[in-house]
């Protein structure tokens, strides 16, 4: 078999993320006519059709789904290997895709985001702000940022920082958050439930060393992000639980009241997550530098 052209594979792949030549093509910055013919030299090259072609889009058939994948793993182990070389000069290049919560995405990395293509222009930044949990091994991701309790999945992780859960209320339910000083009674009130998390009602609840309580909410409304739950808090909705980074603010100008105040929920960390690798691209490396040391300073 003669050598593979990775432009090639570059050139399938733009193809099947796009669903058309013609988007693939501007994403390339070539002509459509230069995309699909060396798509379809690829096809006579591996003798396999990879794509279905329609008038409206263009679908990959089965063969062309799983040849994707490999395409997507080895087109990022030729831009890895290029990067490699470019820390020799320790100068961060090419695309960094992150993943991040929505809430912890849109309050700390997008302005980290925006500071790091400020200082290393030869970088681009691909951010995906989504609560659902993006598998890394799959290539697409170089890092992700996850908030909260990591499960052991074989993937390297650096701590950033920390944060307090903290049940608030809008200002409009001072007088029943000031009645409700325990968590039992915190129960009886209307609650914006986050179902982003795994036990969305279920909260443990702790006042020093011994006292330890479970109470189970009592959803008056089900939100699927944090930034709608925060939303619905401040819009008279009913209480939640919300992170101290996207509250704090909002508690010191009196636009949300901490409810139960005696009494502490579990804190959780703040990670930065990627895959075992011997080699970490400079653009990795120096981005996860700026987010620590933006922790660091809050």
């Amino acid at each position: 078999m003669t050598a593979m052209n990775l432009n090639r594979l570059a050139y399938f792949a733009a193809v099947v993320d796009t669903g058309s030549f013609t988007r693939a093509a501007e994403r390339l910055r070539i002509t459509k006519a230069v995309v699909s013919q060396q798509v379809a030299e690829l096809e006579r090259e591996i003798g396999t059709s990879l794509l279905i072609r329609t008038t409206r889009r263009v679908h990959p058939t089965e063969a062309g789904r799983m040849f994707h994948a490999r395409c997507i793993l080895i087109l990022r182990e030729a831009e890895d290997a290029f990067g490699e070389l470019a820390q020799v000069a320790a100068e961060p290049t090419g695309t960094l895709r992150i993943t991040a919560p929505n809430d912890y995405g849109i309050t700390k990395v997008v302005p980290t985001v925006t500071a790091f293509t400020a200082r290393y222009p030869a970088c681009k930044v691909e951010l995906m702000l989504r609560d659902q949990t993006v598998d890394l091994l799959s290539g697409e991701v170089d890092m992700a940022i996850r908030v909260g309790w990591l499960e052991d999945s074989g993937l390297q992780a650096r701590k950033i920082g920390s944060f307090r859960q903290i049940l608030v209320g809008c200002a409009g339910f001072a007088d029943q958050i000031a009645a409700a000083r325990d968590p039992e009674d915190v129960a009886a009130l209307p609650f914006v439930a986050n179902m982003a998390l795994k036990e969305p009602l279920l909260w443990q609840f702790s006042r020093g060393d011994l006292e330890r309580r479970a109470v189970r909410m009592q959803a008056a409304i089900a939100i699927d992000t944090t930034p709608a739950v925060l939303a619905a808090v401040l819009a008279g909705a009913g209480i939640s639980v919300l992170p101290d980074f996207l509250v704090a603010d909002l508690i010191l100008s009196g636009h949300l009241v901490h409810a139960a105040r005696e009494w502490q929920l579990p804190a959780g960390g703040i990670h930065a997550v990627y895959p075992a690798a011997r080699f970490r691209p400079a653009k990795v490396t120096a981005f996860l530098a700026m987010l620590v040391d933006g922790e660091k300073q809050q």
